[in-house]
């Protein structure tokens, strides 16, 4: 962080010194790091005592100071043993004092440094093109991203204060829950290149239907000025209306070979386009890039997925509009996998069995790609033969209304796409598999368990060597440490491979007809009270 003293950062939150009556200017502490995080201080650190639904950050100023937290940002004094306040800045609202500093911190950065700040929004792919971003730019100069997915207005002004001096590219993940998200993150950070990937249903039940979703992403590019560039997905229609938003040049990236159906032509703006799309045997998408200024360039991509053309487009859209050349772009999206965990994250078991863990988060949208994937995964090749599929699904959350038919169009995919075994896990994700029973989906197909503790019981006697794991969820779902439990498990060498799809399960514990009967075979049936 840009080193700040505690007079300062008062001024820049409006804030008023407590705890330092009688300390000279030289004196006052100086802060270069910010947390929100008591775990996570270090000496010079700002902590930020943030309220939240669960726990109150006020409640852990004491501990934080006595691990080398120089300064609190609070709400109210917060006192030592002896009565006397920690030292800190009292403001109104500490979130709004941390949106002050980074946008402080921003202005900073303009006035010393060239530094490009890109902001990245989409219901679907921000994180994996946030480190595409952030590869292409770290090869270019000093690069600041968001770690994990710090995207709400919180984590924006969290990554913000990583930044040093010598920053060059700072780019920004932008998330949103409501109408109005978005537009607070921009006055904040002031984008000079806005993307936008996609608009679908996650949180669809928050904001009240996907126009509303459109509505909140379209603010990234309302706020960029006539300098700046909004670089919009042409293949989601609701995405290509948004070039009527912006004062900004356009950039299109676009997998299409002709141009969208219905779509107002001519469009105004240049393109970035994918052609000879391929995946390998292994899911690795293969892709020819077309950039504006005529050069094209061969990638293959270590990402696992076809879905991932999107962002590599996105990405390479971004950087390229940031002044990096096409072949440094190419050079460094060739073979680079994910950057962050739990997106597609492949691990082979020495026993054989693969497992894909793709659950930091789930949505429609998402979990259709990584269903496809699967099902691409487990198809026989010049090289080897079929591969017997697993969709391990937890819940979907935050869809509202829709949950329950977005969770059975999920069963009805997996059915449809041959997937070998479908486990849905929790209450959340139980249409899925009723879905799937409906669908044709019997015996021992699919079945629903209680938790992932039943889930990862079930797969420790039925995994075999050859078999593809997917596991998939929402966060909250907590599939992705199950995902971790599969691939660290004993290997299965002791057993044969499954001989095909509807090999016999080795266990009572499939249900086999969905909700419609009782999934204990030895338990009484229920009868009606006499």
């Amino acid at each position: 962080m840009i080193p700040l003293n505690a007079r300062r950062i008062a001024d820049i939150t409006g804030g008023a010194l407590l705890g330092l009556d009688g300390v000279t200017d030289a004196d006052l502490p100086v802060i270069d790091h910010v947390t929100t995080d008591s775990r996570e201080v270090v000496d010079g650190t700002l902590f930020v005592a943030k309220p939240g639904e669960v726990t109150d950050g006020h409640r852990f100023v004491g501990t934080a100071v006595a691990a080398g937290a120089r300064l609190a940002l609070v709400e109210r004094p917060v006192q030592d043993d002896d009565g006397r306040p920690y030292p800190a800045v009292q403001v109104p609202d500490v979130v709004e004092a941390m949106g002050a500093l980074a946008s402080w911190v921003v202005s900073h950065l303009r006035s010393r440094n060239d530094v490009k700040v890109v902001g990245v929004t989409g219901s679907v792919g921000k994180t994996t093109t946030k480190d595409l971003l952030r590869a292409i730019f770290e090869s270019a100069g000093p690069t600041i991203a968001p770690r994990g997915s710090y995207n709400g207005e919180v984590g924006v002004p969290l990554t913000v204060f990583t930044a040093t001096e010598q920053t060059r590219y700072l780019v920004v993940e932008m998330g949103a829950t409501h109408i109005g998200n978005i537009e607070y993150l921009c006055k904040m950070v002031r984008p000079d290149v806005g993307v936008v990937l996609c608009v679908g249903s996650a949180h669809a039940g928050e904001f009240g239907g996907v126009e509303n979703i459109a509505v909140a992403k379209g603010e990234l590019v309302e706020a960029l000025g006539g300098d700046g560039v909004a670089v919009l997905n042409e293949d989601d229609p609701r995405v290509r209306a948004m070039h009527t938003r912006t004062q900004a040049p356009v950039v299109f990236f676009t997998a299409a070979e002709e141009a969208p159906s219905g779509a107002d032509e001519p469009l105004k703006g240049a393109r970035v386009r994918a052609t000879e799309v391929t995946t390998d045997a292994d899911g690795h998408p293969s892709l020819t890039l077309h950039f504006p200024d005529g050069s094209e360039h061969r990638v293959v991509s270590g990402l696992i997925g076809a879905h991932h053309v999107s962002n590599i487009l996105a990405a390479a859209s971004a950087a390229f509009v940031s002044g990096i050349p096409s072949e440094d772009i190419a050079a460094v999206l060739r073979n680079r996998g994910a950057g962050s965990r739990w997106r597609m994250e492949r691990t082979e078991r020495p026993d054989g069995v693969t497992i894909i863990n793709d659950a930091y988060n789930a949505n429609p949208q998402s979990m259709r790609a990584a269903l496809q994937t699967l099902a691409d995964l487990g198809r026989p090749t010049d090289q080897r033969p079929a591969r017997r599929t697993w969709a391990v699904l937890g819940g979907m959350l935050e869809l509202g209304d829709s949950s329950v038919e977005e969770h059975d169009a999920i069963g009805r995919q997996a059915v449809r796409l041959n997937i070998s075994k479908l486990v849905a896990v929790g209450d959340t994700a139980r249409p899925v598999y009723n879905a799937a029973h409906l669908e044709g989906s019997w015996g021992n197909e699919a079945t629903w368990v209680e938790d992932a503790d039943a889930a990862e019981e079930l797969l420790a006697r039925e995994l075999a060597p050859g078999d593809i794991v997917l596991f998939k969820s929402s966060n909250a779902s907590g599939l992705k440490i199950l995902g971790d439990k599969v691939a660290a498990a004993e290997p299965t060498a002791t057993r044969d491979p499954a001989a095909t799809n509807d090999t016999s399960a080795a266990g009572d514990h499939w249900l086999s007809a969905g909700d419609f009967v009782n999934a204990d075979p030895k338990a009484e049936p229920k009868g009606e009270s006499a």
